[in-house]
């Protein structure tokens, strides 16, 4: 059965991808085929294996040789390993499906952040529509703790945007709406926190190896979804761990 679930993850992952790399754009997610976006070649079954493709080509198009994003492998890797971390963590349970829509959530936005920086309003409203009926079926204690979490979420990044006059988008501010409604008060500042202190770090790291110049601006996408990650499945035990100590 893991086994199953993490097959069906990479090609999940897969998938998430097109939707990351497509819906900003405004393009279909059917039609048409994936292709090189370099020489235009239309990539056959064998060239669409996840990760195992892009392995077996050297991660380059086959036809022009240019390089592939390695962006495309670690997406249905980070997938599937999180589809089956959560099916080991919860088993086949409500909260096993409401972790998988999130995780789910979570690596389409950081596609789309890291490829254009933007995180579309269509992602998050299409998986908030489950979020809603999974929280519905399985309700935060207080039941109105989701709705306590997404207005301090959207609040919290509101505020931040106008203080530094924009350093924070609206995308991220819609989207930690929507952490808050499925993880609550408590966590969606245990998220904010974990995001800042991820986002700093790697931040100085890409700084003084050049990688990234100093004011450029940067996705604060993927942090936010690292930290909600963590968040989602050891969340309680570090308040709990807090709490204690202190």
């Amino acid at each position: 059965m893991t086994f199953i679930v993490f097959l069906y993850a990479l090609l999940f992952g897969s998938f998430f991808n097109v939707v990351g790399m497509r819906v900003p754009m405004g393009q279909s997610i059917v039609r048409p085929r994936s292709a090189c976006p370099n020489c235009g070649h239309t990539l056959s079954a064998m060239e669409l294996i996840p990760v195992i493709s892009y392995l077996m080509q050297g991660g380059k198009c086959r036809v022009c040789r240019t390089g592939i994003s390695p962006l495309y492998p670690i997406t249905e890797l980070s997938t599937a390993l999180l589809f089956l971390y959560a099916y080991l963590f919860f088993g086949w349970t409500l909260e096993f499906g409401m972790a998988v829509l999130f995780i789910s959530m979570l690596i389409i936005i950081t596609v789309s952040d890291l490829a254009y920086m933007l995180i579309p309003d269509k992602i998050l409203l299409f998986f908030s529509v489950f979020f809603v009926i999974g929280r519905m079926l399985m309700p935060l204690d207080p039941w109105w703790d989701s709705l306590l979490g997404a207005a301090s979420g959207f609040l919290l990044l509101l505020l931040i945007a106008l203080v530094t006059n924009g350093g924070m988008g609206g995308g991220d501010i819609k989207l930690f709406a929507v952490i808050g409604f499925v993880m609550g008060t408590k966590n969606v500042f245990l998220v904010f926190f974990f995001a800042c202190a991820i986002g700093a770090v790697i931040g100085l790291f890409l700084m003084f190896f050049g990688i990234v110049k100093r004011g450029k601006p940067m996705p604060f996408g993927p942090f936010i979804a690292i930290a909600a990650i963590v968040v989602l499945f050891y969340g309680e035990a570090m308040l709990s761990w807090y709490l204690a100590f202190f």
